[in-house]
């Protein structure tokens, strides 16, 4: 399933936290690179004990907890700490994998990656190339979302970020472990809570079918996922 969430910052949000970021120290992109996935990538990233990372670590987590659509489609467990990349002109990220666990330095943390996050801080009128790619069921999904939007997806596709032939694209992106592992069953409670939030927009939460379907929900969540 790969979900769309509007409206994770506001634009202006995001094009501010751009503007503070592009003026910090860039290193090699491959600083988190697994070994399949060093070989194909070219771009540069933020160093993760960077003051300036840290700064937007904080704001894009706080924005991500307070967003409903991202807590309903991910249902998240851990989060790993947000990065940050940059890609210019001739730079990429040729297809791979997402790797299965990813270790988080600073904290000892570990986590599985169920799903992987691209929140994008550039808007697309401003680059040329860039587009997130992601083979899918349905066949290769491109995506280049305004300043602001993020896409989620399964860490599980073969993906890739196409060359930038103009101008420069920053993101932030990041990788969580979900209650509910099984991508079928998160899907199908995506779809359930979606359809109660307009039942009770429509209805009211006291109404006796939303009540209902509620409790579904729940009991849903209570036998898939592993708290």
């Amino acid at each position: 399933m790969l979900i769309a969430i509007p409206d994770v910052l506001t634009r202006d949000a995001a094009l501010a936290l751009r503007e503070r970021i592009a003026g910090a120290e860039w290193v090699d992109g491959n600083v988190t690179s697994g070994s399949g996935a060093a070989t194909a990538k070219r771009n540069r990233q933020l160093p993760e004990e960077s003051p300036a990372t840290q700064a937007a670590q904080a704001e894009v987590s706080a924005a991500l907890m307070g967003n409903a659509a991202f807590l309903s489609a991910a249902l998240p467990h851990s989060v790993f700490p947000p990065l940050f990349n940059r890609y210019g002109g001739g730079e990429e990220f040729g297809l791979h994998v997402d790797n299965a666990i990813r270790f988080h330095s600073g904290s000892g943390a570990r986590i599985r990656t169920d799903l992987s996050c691209t929140l994008f801080l550039t808007d697309p009128e401003d680059y040329d190339g860039g587009e997130l790619e992601i083979e899918s069921n349905f066949g290769t999904q491109r995506i280049k979302l305004p300043a602001g939007h993020a896409v989620l997806y399964p860490s599980t596709s073969l993906h890739r970020v196409t060359p930038v032939t103009r101008g420069e694209r920053i993101s932030c992106f990041f990788w969580l472990q979900s209650l509910v592992s099984d991508h079928a069953a998160r899907e199908i409670l995506y779809d359930l809570d979606q359809s109660v939030q307009r039942l009770s927009g429509e209805r009211g939460k006291g109404d006796a079918e939303v009540l209902r379907l509620t409790a579904i929900y729940h009991n849903l969540v209570r036998r898939w996922s592993q708290a």
